[in-house]
């Protein structure tokens, strides 16, 4: 059997609907607080659906002009600011804001995203109506999906890997399994890893909504208009932000004797081979995901507690996913929790995968299973869907997996241990 490197979670940074900061981001899903909110402004009064999930500071949209200079904002979009600004916090909670270049050489950088900025490319398109010389010559850079990656690669000098993933709403949680091969493969000691998407825009919401996908019913009730799992769910809430995580090498962490999230220990992949957006209907693609993750991690399915669903709040990917869950767990479902921190901060599309598997790594943490928001009505009851409160998680060791899939029927799935 090959040896395999250990791969452990030494930082956090988020930027999201639910808090700016890790503290304040977890704080905020424990209490099943929601994140989403009314979308204003006149090129939104027209569609059907007018929520969504921003990135707040002081209770009103974060202002990137306060964290960064106009020389700066000219050359990358939203997504990219809000993935440097989780980046950092990431690499100061584990103590790498300050690296030798032998660690440098040794450190990589992989981000997702699902879609560029369209508001960019529909501004820049007009500009060009005027004249060519009002295209940006920042434009290409601005919308390029590897930017997040190539920006803290360049910031902090980082050498390693410089990997970049779009694979739609499993982005995040692809970049996150790939940087942990990348660790145990031994092509890196440390990966600075996530998503970032800012792509809650009129054209984005109209698109989202001639698709039937989004949530159209709950625009003078925002905070109930994502309700994973729930009979009235309708589908989906866009959300915007960013989450960073550290992966390093378990060695080279203790060298540094810093502190210890989780541990990362399986990395499963898969393709539905069925339909551009819908997923199987017998829910093969996300249980061949799961198995693969199990398999990975050299353990039983029976030793998994908790499965933090990619559930969106749609009808049909929900009722699948739960198939697929009830499926590979067989008996032991009964035994397991499952839920979709979605209620509470929406659908980050290429940034989801990631914030989740954030709060997938507290909850194996500090023995917390997050809940459901909005999840007032059960559909199905044979499973522990942690309904609108958390649960107390007691168990000798906690595992858990993270689901995530996308359009175009790819899938990917993170099993995550408390480290002991």
């Amino acid at each position: 059997m090959a040896y395999y490197r250990r791969v452990v979670v030494t930082g956090i940074g988020v930027v999201s609907p639910v808090g700016t900061n890790v503290k304040e981001a977890w704080k905020a899903i424990v209490a099943g607080k929601s994140g989403i909110t009314k979308l204003e402004g006149h090129d939104y009064q027209n569609l059907p659906c007018r929520i969504g999930g921003l990135v707040k500071e002081n209770g009103e949209r974060i202002k990137l002009a306060n964290h960064f200079t106009k020389a700066e904002l000219k050359t990358m979009g939203p997504a990219t600011s809000y993935a440097l600004l989780a980046a950092k916090e990431a690499l100061n909670d584990a103590k790498l804001l300050e690296m030798d270049d032998g660690v440098k050489e040794r450190t990589g950088v992989a981000v997702g995203m699902g879609m560029v900025d369209l508001e960019d490319i529909c501004a820049t398109n007009e500009a060009l109506k005027k004249s060519y010389n009002q295209v940006s010559p920042f434009f290409v850079p601005r919308i390029l999906p590897n930017m997040s990656a190539g920006h803290i690669s360049i910031k902090y000098g980082l050498r390693g890997p410089n990997h970049a993933v779009s694979t739609a709403c499993a982005s995040g949680a692809h970049a996150i399994g790939d940087s942990f091969r990348f660790i145990r493969s031994g092509d890196a000691d440390v990966m600075v890893c996530g998503g970032a998407e800012a792509c809650v825009s009129p054209l984005a919401i109209a698109a989202f909504c001639r698709l039937r996908a989004l949530s159209t019913s709950y625009n003078d009730s925002p905070e109930k208009g994502s309700r994973p799992f729930d009979k009235h769910r309708e589908g989906f809430v866009m959300g915007e932000g960013s989450a960073i995580l550290i992966l390093e090498e378990l060695n080279h962490a203790l060298s540094r004797q810093v502190h210890v999230y989780a541990e990362i220990l399986g990395y499963g992949l898969s393709g539905d081979a069925s339909h551009l957006t819908a997923p199987r209907p017998d829910g093969t693609g996300a249980i061949l995901a799961m198995r693969r993750a199990v398999d990975d991690a050299r353990i039983k399915v029976e030793d998994v507690g908790y499965v933090n669903a990619h559930a969106t709040s749609t009808p049909i990917g929900d009722a699948i996913e739960i198939k697929a869950i009830k499926t590979l767990f067989e008996g032991h479902h009964k035994s397991l929790a499952v839920s979709s921190t979605k209620g509470a901060h929406g659908h980050l599309l290429g940034a989801a995968g990631n914030l989740e598997t954030v709060f997938t790594v507290k909850a194996v943490e500090e023995g917390i299973f997050p809940p459901t928001v909005n999840l007032d009505d059960v559909e199905d009851d044979s499973l522990n869907l942690v309904p609108v409160e958390s649960q107390r998680w007691s168990s000798d060791k906690r595992i858990a997996l993270k689901n995530a899939f996308g359009f175009g029927g790819t899938n990917a799935c993170l099993c995550i241990s408390q480290f002991l």
